[in-house]
């Protein structure tokens, strides 16, 4: 009979408590959705340059110079994921409070004045549910673990399995070093020590699988809060800044399940990871832009804008469980294991440049081009920190994980968006929007997630899989409709988005010599399985002109 064990991963590590994110986990933080008001979302977010929308607040502050008159506005929706199957208590479709801000215009007589705003929106939308499912030959998570104990060192990729003073299986550095190596994360713990020993023998082996289901429920937001200050110089040029403060939401919960098979090939049962994970945390950055019209008798409009990295400081907290559902396989059917650390995260520059032209009053459109190069994400530790007497404040200091981050300009890339839209007026009261997004894909094609790295980012790891997302393209309409003061505006956004999923990495091997003295070359390939993300967004914006 199998005995359950549950043990915490920090209790058995000789590493201080500080951690740095892995690259998967950061860019989750780091992209955002095309959201803001019905009027802006309708238009595909091309407005930079057109300005007088409120959801310009975060993207180029310069558009809040052109409001004439003060507005206030209020968004909300229905989200849905359109190829998403049931797991767990998620749902595919979601109620969604997206935007709630106003404009203060000041006005003077010399066609000069000062505009202040403040908006909130939603910037990021986590409720997504991944589920994927292949074969396996010869492959499975457990013998990923395997592999790296075989590796001898993290030298190596891997770590050097050992005993504990408490009798738990530890992967240190090397042979002659009693530091536990950052390559043993909270996966090869947990399967060194229920699945991977025989509790008789005390020999050690992988089982292969025939076959994997995975489903992973993601929930929670971004949400950022701007304010903004912007000036209207003789209606010629438009200036902005904007500070924002971000507030961090995300939680995720996934499980894994292999089919293990023996050695002949026969099935002996199942083994499942529960992998439970929260990101929490807030971040600021600051945004300035410029709109200007370069011909005085001509409404057409370029727009510049430069974003600075978000500064994040978060926290991630775990709670990971393997169930071993096997016959005659590990020593315990089940083990736990959880962890918390404090990290921080700066994204990338974000540049942007724009154009606008109206045509008397009813016809607008616009063109917005946006880089950022994510390889540049900056995944951070927490290193010490220092008291302020004065302020009576104590400040963290941190340091880049620099092994991370050589690994995330490796994964990830510079991102071009696109986005163009076009607003028509058959009547004064009545509007109609259409837009188009294309937006590069973040991840290379050749990136995966490494848990061979020595980094706190690989250390805390609790989760295996990834996926390789490409292109995501955008297609949105809307209409409004304007009674003296108040405005009513609906918008449509259909999103897709493609990837390969991957259960764990692929091709990691090693040399492996047996009790005779044979020696085989152990190696764990996995296909990806295709995988999408289809969303639908409604979004309704009710607004009012002061």
């Amino acid at each position: 009979m199998k005995r359950t064990f549950f043990i915490l991963f920090a209790s058995m590590l000789l590493i201080a408590p500080v951690g740095a994110q892995e690259t998967y986990e950061s860019a989750k933080i780091a992209k955002q959705d095309l959201n803001g008001t019905a009027r802006y979302v309708g238009m595909g977010g091309a407005m930079e340059a057109l300005g007088a929308d409120i959801s310009t607040i975060g993207t180029n502050p310069a558009g809040i110079g052109l409001f004439r008159h003060s507005t206030g506005s209020l968004s909300f929706g229905l989200v849905s994921q359109q190829d998403a199957k049931n797991f767990s208590d998620a749902n595919k479709s979601n109620m969604s409070f997206d935007q709630l801000g106003f404009v203060y215009v000041t006005h003077s007589n010399d066609n000069s004045f000062l505009n202040f705003a403040f908006n909130y929106h939603k910037s990021a939308n986590f409720d997504y549910i991944l589920s994927a499912s292949s074969a396996l030959n010869n492959a499975s998570q457990n013998k990923q673990s395997y592999i790296k104990g075989a590796l001898g060192s993290m030298s190596a990729g891997g770590f050097n399995i050992g005993k504990n003073s408490n009798g738990r299986y530890i992967g240190y550095e090397s042979n002659t070093s009693s530091k536990t190596a950052r390559s043993f994360n909270q996966l090869d713990y947990l399967y060194w020590n229920a699945l991977l020993v025989d509790p008789n023998t005390h020999d050690y082996g992988y089982n292969a699988a025939n076959g994997y289901l995975f489903n992973r429920e993601h929930s929670g937001y971004i949400g950022d809060y701007d304010f903004n200050m912007s000036a209207n110089i003789h209606d010629r040029v438009y200036l902005g800044l904007t500070l924002g403060l971000h507030d961090v939401h995300y939680k995720g919960y996934s499980e894994y399940v292999e089919h293990l098979v023996g050695s002949g090939g026969t099935p002996v049962g199942d083994v499942i990871i529960a992998d439970e994970r929260t990101i929490t945390g807030a971040g600021f950055d600051f945004k300035a832009g410029l709109i200007f019209r370069p011909i005085e008798a001509s409404p057409f409009r370029i727009g510049l804008s430069v974003a600075t990295p978000i500064w994040y400081d978060l926290t991630t907290k775990n709670y990971t469980t393997l169930f071993n559902k096997t016959t005659g396989v590990g020593a315990y059917d089940r083990g736990d294991s959880n962890e918390s650390y404090d990290f921080r995260l700066n994204t990338p520059w974000k540049f942007g440049a724009s154009i606008g032209h109206t045509i008397d009053k009813y016809l607008a459109l616009g063109a917005t081009f946006e880089y950022t190069d994510y390889a540049y994400l900056d995944n951070r530790y927490k290193d010490g920190g220092y008291y302020d007497a004065y302020f009576d404040t104590y400040y963290d200091s941190s340091s880049s994980d620099e092994v991370m981050n050589r690994h995330t300009k490796r994964t990830l890339k510079g991102v071009s968006t696109v986005r163009l839209g076009m607003e028509v007026k058959p009547t004064q009261p009545l509007a109609l929007r259409l837009g188009y997004n294309y937006v590069s894909p973040m991840y290379s094609k050749f990136g995966y997630k490494d848990g061979s790295l020595n980094s706190e980012g690989s250390y805390y790891s609790s989760a295996s899989d990834y996926t390789n997302w490409k292109a995501t393209q955008r297609f949105t309409c809307g209409l409004g409709y304007t009674v003296e003061k108040l405005s009513l505006d609906l918008a449509y956004q259909y999103s897709t988005t493609n990837g390969d999923f991957y259960p764990f990495t692929n091709g990691m091997s090693a040399s492996v010599t047996d009790g005779g003295g044979h020696t085989t070359l152990e190696t764990n390939n996995v296909n990806p399985v295709s995988v999408s993300n289809k969303r639908h967004q409604v979004l309704f914006t009710v607004g009012y002109r002061f």
